[in-house]
Formats: structure tokens, sequence, C-alpha cells
């Protein structure tokens, strides 16, 4: 094993609870703007609410919440978006002891009973009237629940009267015993398979990375002469939008909130709101350069903004050899044609994203190192990350001055990687969690002598970067004992346009195949460029055939990253895509794969079976078999 990290942390040590930040940055500077709303969600005019307004409101709430008996040590369920209540309501809770249990709005009944029952909540905050009809058909086998407080109907306003006699003085002496080691967050993983399990996260487990980041990157966000500014978007039922809610509470950023994640109120919400720091997931990222190029193509400059896009990687590639001390930088003729997409197309592009972002963080899987270059080389360097849910969040980024995209850079002062001979990624460090509730075995088994066994695969170079390489449960084994890590592959076929969504598959099969979604606004304008004018059959079989041409382009380009034996050598495209409601993503957007593979079995067994139909005398025979791509259509 190898063992690498960076300087130890300069950061002050925590010395009581989350809910501390509001009351101390209240103190110090009343007027600040610490959070943004908005009067009805289509608006477009933002108003400010000071760190005073903030430190009332969470003081009446938490008065609230003790004449509802709320006590320390009681964990509360918050079931909603990310929006304003949740940030005032939880360091509500924090103010009085309360632990957070974070429960997807999108839970299904099953999952939201399983939860309440096993951390034995005494409250959940929902945020409508079908919230309130889940939980209460599930309420007969909750003897610890005593209260349903429904958002849309006034919840927070009837606490904050029922509170009103509760003294000043017992917020005080409540929020004051909270100890940093006392536990913030019943944190439940969304389980890809099985039943989830809740980690529990102290006060210092989130308090720990964030102060971490903001002692070491916090300026980089901050406009000159301004305030750093978050859209916050990620749920903050992940937490991955807990860590952005806890950066701007601590780090004093104005935060705004979105809870609608389609596409057109997110673009409609960062181009008002005009953020300085933009925190995302790969698929965020991917979906917006995809959106630039279609956008582009539409309009008939494709490929302008192709030859743009790469000068841009290109851009990016000299400066990242440079800051690395392997080359000189960019030369004159880059640096030429980058000052001419500037002032063409690359500010345009960063006006999507409000025009003022100066720093992108992305988490929850890995970015794709092209579109990494991509942003970077449009003037909005994006810092990607990697931790988990119990590591409360971020234990790697990049170092400044010596970033490097196609790794999630390197352990944060203070944390502590190894990597194991069998490539699993091991952790220590003040934000590991406090282990699983009620699991003792499983806690014991993740935590190895003081470090987490994370599960992940992944590298470690002689400079300490991390490169993840996939999770050990999805490592795909074919028929011939040939190990397979789907991520790379994955991501690179989601590159091209037309994907939206890749599975790899061939657990005990004779090589590997694929399970392709398509992006459905791509593909409607890749259809009507077709112009293909002929009776429907015709025009039909044409389209199937550039179809399967263009996919089979995009598979050849991922299989150029790996070896044959890794190579995808059969696909089939699906009818639709992987979402929450069918079971087969999780509430933070990853891939359920044991359940893909249950729900798509005949289509997977009906893509080999295409291609073993015919009697092979020789092995040779047989490999050569599998080199063309199957029919694409399930």
């Amino acid at each position: 094993m190898r063992d690498l990290g960076l300087a130890p942390p300069t950061v002050t040590s925590l010395t009581g609870g989350l809910a501390d930040s509001v009351f101390e940055t209240a103190a110090l500077d009343p007027t600040l703007p610490l959070l943004a709303r908005r009067p009805d969600p289509s608006s477009t005019t933002w108003e400010e609410v000071t760190a005073v307004e903030v430190r009332e409101e969470v003081t009446d709430l938490a008065k609230g919440l003790i004449a509802s008996g709320i006590s320390p040590g009681h964990r509360v369920a918050i079931m909603a978006r990310t929006r304003y209540e949740w940030t005032v309501l939880s360091h509500a809770l924090w103010a009085v002891g309360a632990e957070v249990v974070p429960i997807y709005p999108t839970s299904s009944r099953d999952q939201v009973e399983w939860i309440l029952r096993h951390s034995g909540c005494v409250a959940v905050v929902v945020e409508d009237e079908q919230a309130v009809m889940t939980v209460g058909s599930v309420c007969g086998s909750l003897p610890q629940l005593r209260h349903v407080w429904q958002l849309d109907a006034g919840a927070l306003q009837q606490l904050v009267e029922r509170g009103e006699f509760v003294p000043l003085a017992t917020v005080e002496s409540m929020r004051r015993i909270v100890l940093p080691d006392s536990t913030a967050v019943v944190a439940y993983t969304s389980g890809t398979t099985g039943r989830p399990v809740g980690c529990a996260l102290s006060h210092r487990n989130l308090a720990s990375t964030c102060d971490t980041l903001l002692a070491g990157w916090g300026h980089k966000v901050v406009p000159p002469g301004g305030q750093a500014s978050v859209l916050a978007f990620l749920p903050f039922s992940h937490v991955y939008g807990l860590l952005v809610q806890t950066l701007c509470i601590r780090g004093g950023m104005m935060m705004g909130h979105e809870p609608d994640l389609h596409e057109e109120a997110l673009s409609a919400a960062l181009r008002s709101f005009r953020p300085t720091y933009f925190c995302g997931v790969p698929s965020i990222f991917e979906k917006i350069y995809k959106n630039f190029l279609r956008v582009a193509q539409q309009a008939g400059r494709g490929a302008l903004f192709e030859r743009a896009a790469d000068t841009a990687r290109d851009y990016a590639a000299a400066l990242e050899r440079q800051r690395l001390g392997g080359g000189p930088g960019p030369g004159f003729d880059l640096r030429l044609q980058h000052a001419l997409y500037e002032r063409t197309v690359y500010r345009k592009l960063r006006a999507a994203l409000g025009g003022r972002v100066l720093l992108a963080t992305s988490g929850g899987s890995s970015l794709n190192r092209e579109i990494s270059l991509f942003y970077e080389g449009i003037g909005i360097y994006v810092n990607d990350g990697y931790g988990l849910t119990e590591t409360s969040g971020g234990i790697t980024a990049q170092p400044l001055g010596r970033e490097m995209s196609g790794t999630v850079g390197r352990a944060l002062p203070g944390t502590d990687i190894r990597v194991a001979d069998d490539g699993e990624i091991l952790v220590r460090g003040p934000s590991v969690f406090q282990g699983y509730v009620h699991d003792e075995a499983s806690t014991r088994a993740a935590l190895r002598g003081g470090w987490l066994a994370t599960g992940d695969l992944g590298r470690l170079d002689s400079d300490g970067y991390l490169t993840i390489t996939g999770r050990k449960k999805d490592v795909v084994v074919t028929s011939s004992g040939k190990s397979v890590s789907p991520a790379l592959l994955e991501q690179r076929l989601r590159m091209h346009p037309l994907v939206h969504q890749a599975v790899v598959v061939g657990d005990n099969r004779p090589c590997v195949g694929a399970l392709i979604t398509l992006d459905p606004d791509f593909l409607a304008y890749w259809r009507e460029s077709l112009a293909v004018r002929s009776d429907a059959r015709v025009k039909e079989a044409r389209e199937e055939n550039a179809l399967r041409e263009e996919l089979s382009r995009a598979v050849a380009a991922a299989n150029s990253a790996v070896s044959r034996s890794e190579s995808i050598r059969v696909f089939r495209v699906l009818p639709a895509t992987f979402d929450v409601a069918s079971g087969l993503l999780t509430p933070s957007m990853k891939l359920r794969r044991d359940a893909i593979v249950r729900h798509y079995a005949l289509q997977i067994d009906a893509m080999y079976q295409a291609r073993s139909r015919a009697p092979r005398e020789h092995m040779a025979d047989e490999l050569a078999h599998w080199d063309d791509a199957d029919n694409v259509f399930g």
C-alpha cells in the first residue's frame, strides 16, 4: 500500500455545532447577504436575506421546535427539494441539538417507511399534500413519529407562532451544549442494492471538509470587491448538496435555491441569479456541453463550435503542461486562435451559466478529461473532486496551481489516502463518518483499523494524484475470466451527443456489451438534420442505418481507450432512459446496475444470442464473431 497526503490542516478547530455559523456571522457582519429568495418560482428577482435576518428566522423556528418537544438527540426527517426552508429549518434543528435525517422527496412509500422507522424519527417535514399522504400511509408502523409538518401548508409559520413564549435564553443554552462530535445528520445512502444504510455524520465531520476547502480554495470564487454566490440546486438529501449548503453558510457566500432540476428552470435561475461558483455533477456538465453543440448546429454554426471547442481543449492542455512543468504553455498561434474564439464564442457560453462563474466543482463521479479541458479552455475551471457519503463529501481536490484534469486531485490537508493491493481506495481523516446507525457489523466491515474501505477502485501516481477507475462491485467478469471496469467505457460513450446513458454488461458472457439510451433533445435535432425524404418505411430504415453508424463510431471511440479484450463488441439501444421513478437510477442519479440488468434481462439475452446463432468450430472464429456491433434497436 502507498500512503499519500498533503500538508497538515491549518483550519481552526470546531468548538460547537453547525448552527453556530449563522449566529457568529450575524454578530460579525449583520448586514451580509447570506441567503437570497424569490417571491415565486417564476420570478427573476432575488431578494437578499441578511445574516441577522437568517439568525432571527433560525431562532424563531428553534423556539417552535422546543415548544413542540424536539430535544437534543431527537431525529427529524426533512423530505423536501432544495429550497429556502430546508436551510433555515436544518440550522434551527441543529441549534436545539436535533439530528437531521434527509429523505429524497421522490422516495417510494417503502423507502420512506424504512428510513423513518429505522432512524426512529420523532417528526418529519414534507413539502406538499402528496408527501403527507405517503407518510400518513405508513404512520401505523411508526410509533415514535409525533409530528408531520407540511411546508406548503404554512408549517414553519405555525412553528414560529407556537414558540413565541419560549425564552431566547432556552435556545441559547441548548445551542451551546451541542458538541462538535454530536451527530448532525443521519444520511441514508441511496442503496444501489438492498436496503439503504444510515451514515451518522457529526458536526465536525461536515465542517472539517468545508473549512479546509474554504481555507485553501475559497478566495478563488470571490469576485473583485464583491461576495461569492452559489445557486444551490443539488439535492440537500444527498451529502454533496449538504456540503454545498455548509460551504455557503460557513463561508459567508450568498446562496440561492432552485428546487426544479428541469433544464428550462435551472437555466433561467442561473441567468437571473448569476453565481460566481457553480457546483454540479458530471451529467450536468455533459448536458450543458451537448446543449451548446446542439444549439450551435441548429443555428448552422456547428463546425464553428467544434473548432472553438477543439481550440479550448488544446489551450487548456497546454496550460496544464505548463503548470505541471511539462511545457512552455500555449504557443502564439494557439493564443491567437483562443483570443478570437473568446470574443466570438466563449463569453457567450459562459453567459449560459450567468456570466460570472469563476470556478466550478464536479462531484458524485469522475468527470471526463475532455469535458474538463473544454470548460477550462472557455474560462471556467472545473475542480473535479472525490468523496462519498461516509466521508461527509469531498476528500480530494485539485491543488491550486497544480491542477490535473482526468484525476480527482490530491487528498485534502489532514486526510490520508491509500490504495490497497486489490486497488480499493482507503481513506482516513476528520470527515470520516461515525458509523452506520444500528449496524455495528457493517461499521466494523467498513472501518478497518481507522481506515474507511470505500469500495471504489483507483490508483495514485507518484505525486499523489488520485484517478478513480470504478467500483469493486461494478467490475464485469466475462466468461473467459477477463475483469473489466465499466466506468471508463461508459464515460467515453456519453461523450457522443446522441448518447444519454450507458451501462456496460458482460458478466459470464463471451464479450463486453453495452446498453445505451439516447438523448431525447439531440435525437430529435439529429433526425431533423438527416432530411430523409421518402416513404415512411424507407425513411425509418435509413434513419436506423444512420443511427447504427453514429453509435458504432461512439463505441469505437470508447474502445480506443481500452484493450481489445475489454472492448465493447455488442450493444443495444433501449427505448426509454433510466430514471428514478422506474427504480433504475438512485435519487443521486447513479445507475442501479443490478436492477437494470434484471429489468432488461431479455434484451441482454437477445443481444448476445443474435451474435451466437451460427456454430463455430474454432476459437479464432468465435472471437472474430464478436467484432461487429449488434442491431441497435432492442
